[in-house]
């Protein structure tokens, strides 16, 4: 990726060595465009500076990679939004701020997880190791991590009480994860998915613990759909 700065001094040389400086570069890995010449004054005063233009080439950096394709992106879907980023132990934050957040979230977040999918893929093509990417705007996977716990727990104590097995509607990996993960500790629950992508779905199920003062198993009743 190229960069520039643009640098001045008292001579085109001046100028020259305090970029390389700054830089931490060699004269012969960098180019040098002079965009004014040093001009003495006359008796020395009113002298103009020197500037140039010092390009260099650099690695792009894995945020830089972020912004450029989801400014292109939203370009192309003629959406107004600006990505925030922040990258920290090796994981990329990306807020998105924009007029309707609503067309960046999409139907149940489907639009949010595509834009997130393919920043994840457009980052880590050629790459060794991998950078994990995560897009969210205006809170709302937590808001809908929430929500995803609240149903769990919901549905849980229905099947507990009415000891039937309930199917809650079709979620990607990640909304399952956030309902198996929730009620991987319930007492005489048990969770496993069903289907194909794009339907699959959680099974809540009611699994009687036997126990000295349990009651007798419960009836083979028909799922809940």
């Amino acid at each position: 990726m190229l960069k520039s700065i643009e640098v001045s001094g008292k001579s085109e040389e001046d100028a020259i060595q305090t970029a390389l400086g700054q830089l931490g570069l060699m004269r012969d890995e960098v180019s040098v465009e002079i965009i004014q010449q040093a001009k003495a004054g006359f008796l020395g005063l009113k002298s103009t500076p020197a500037v140039i233009r010092v390009s260099y080439e650099c690695d792009e950096t894995h945020a830089e990679r972020v912004e450029k394709f989801l400014t292109g992106l939203f370009l192309r879907m003629g959406v107004k939004a600006t990505p925030e980023i922040k990258e920290a132990d090796g994981v990329i934050s990306v807020n998105l701020t924009g007029e309707d957040p609503g067309a960046l979230i999409g139907r149940r977040g489907e639009t949010l997880d595509a834009i997130q999918h393919l920043t994840n893929y457009v980052v880590n093509r050629g790459l060794s190791g991998r950078v994990r990417v995560n897009v969210d705007t205006e809170n709302y996977r937590e808001r809908r991590n929430e929500a995803l716990e609240h149903l769990a727990e919901k549905v849980a104590s229905k099947v507990i009480k009415y000891r039937r097995n309930m199917t809650l509607e079709p979620m990607n990996s990640y909304e399952r994860h956030i309902i198996h993960t929730a009620l991987q500790d319930y007492e005489n629950v048990t969770t496993y998915s069903i289907g194909t992508e794009p339907n699959r779905r959680i099974v809540v199920a009611y699994e009687h613990k036997a126990g000295p003062n349990a009651s007798s198993p419960a009836p083979n009743y028909k799922e809940w759909h």
